[in-house]
């Protein structure tokens, strides 16, 4: 069944702040199954399930990210090959949306077995600089509604229980410009290079593991030009929240002295903030370990990662993020999916809502 809605998923393109096409399909798609749907504020797709008797209980939500990492000039189409389903987009997070509409498709007639109220939602800004926008928004306005999280997003037979800390910020860097011959005017770029190596030079702690990446870097007008600008996008991590200031204090020091030494000014934004911690997975953890003993996948392998559930640390909200479909190539143009994987998936969610069910967490 989850088949069945994969390609019109993956074919229907949702970049980072511009899901308005994919949230709309979905939201047909679930109105379709006979469900409730809105779109709150900020663009996430929710259905609220509450069978009589379970009012005013604790829910459980379920969260599916709408983005993808892929800009809306992208070919999405996607092409089927010796059991797979291949395009940008198609696992990360098109498969996942496949497999909750395909549970909801399932649920219909049944939720007089839920004994707390189930949330479904496909949320916007997961990826990139969207910094979990649609999660956030979602918790910060109905925690005291919610009992616990899970998330679907990644692989079969991978779940994470610690969210990884992110920081993201934008250095711009601006000079007076000139003519390369004629002027002789400080460089933006100058700076920037500056920047980057001194960045780089910053001890990283081996454990808990911490990482730094410039993943964007640009500037300059032309080879004769003295760059008037020049800009910079940082990507810092950690598995540790102090570790993780002290190297955003560090890093910003070193962006500061590059541009005061190539004598340029440089502003300095903050754009992404994704709070990391352990995500109290504990019982939830239980069910989804049994839940895939039963599927006969063996035993969970645990990881940290930046996923949606990162928006429940600071709210103390129990969460998981689980996987539900095998593939390949994430945030490539040839990701693919296995087909055959789906139905598995499914399995592994319908079992993790029904022990949830049987044990809520609140």
């Amino acid at each position: 069944m989850p088949i069945s809605y994969l390609s019109r998923i993956a074919e229907t393109s949702a970049p980072t702040f511009d899901e308005t096409r994919r949230a709309a399909l979905v939201t047909e798609l679930w109105e379709d199954l006979g469900y409730s749907c809105e779109r709150d504020e900020v663009g996430n797709v929710v259905t609220r399930i509450v069978p009589p008797g379970t009012e005013g209980r604790p829910a459980l939500l379920i969260l599916a990210h709408l983005d993808t990492v892929f800009p809306l000039e992208t070919d999405v189409t996607v092409r089927e090959d010796n059991g797979r389903l291949i395009g940008p987009g198609v696992g990360d997070n098109s498969a996942s949306l496949a497999v909750v509409t395909a549970f909801l498709r399932e649920l219909r007639g049944r939720t007089d077995l839920l004994t707390r109220p189930l949330w479904v939602s496909a949320n916007v800004c997961e990826e990139g600089l969207g910094d979990l926008r649609g999660a956030k928004y979602l918790l910060a306005r109905h925690r005291q509604s919610l009992g616990a999280l899970l998330a679907i997003d990644g692989y079969l037979g991978v779940a994470v229980t610690q969210g990884v800390g992110v920081r993201r910020y934008r250095a711009v860097f601006a000079g007076p410009g000139g003519h390369s011959w004629g002027d002789q005017g400080p460089s933006a770029l100058h700076a920037l290079g500056r920047a980057i190596s001194g960045l780089y030079d910053l001890h990283l702690p081996p454990t808990p593991r911490t990482t730094l990446n410039v993943g964007l870097a640009s500037g300059g007008n032309s080879i004769n030009s003295i760059a008037a600008g020049a800009e910079l996008l940082l990507d810092l991590r950690s598995l540790d929240a102090k570790l993780l200031e002290d190297l955003a204090a560090r890093a910003q020091d070193v962006i500061r002295k590059a541009a005061r030494e190539a004598d340029v000014s440089v502003t300095l934004e903050q754009v992404g903030d994704r709070p990391g911690g352990d995500l109290h997975s504990g019982r939830l953890l239980d069910m989804a370990q049994l839940a895939t003993r039963e599927a006969r996948l063996g035993d969970l392998r645990l990881a940290a990662s930046s996923t949606d559930a990162n928006a429940a640390v600071p709210h103390g909200l129990p969460a998981l993020t689980l996987g539900v479909y095998r593939g390949g190539n994430a945030h490539r143009l040839e990701e693919w999916v296995q087909l055959s994987s789906l139905p598995t998936g499914l399995q592994l969610l319908r079992r993790v809502v029904e022990l949830y069910q049987q044990r809520p967490l609140a």
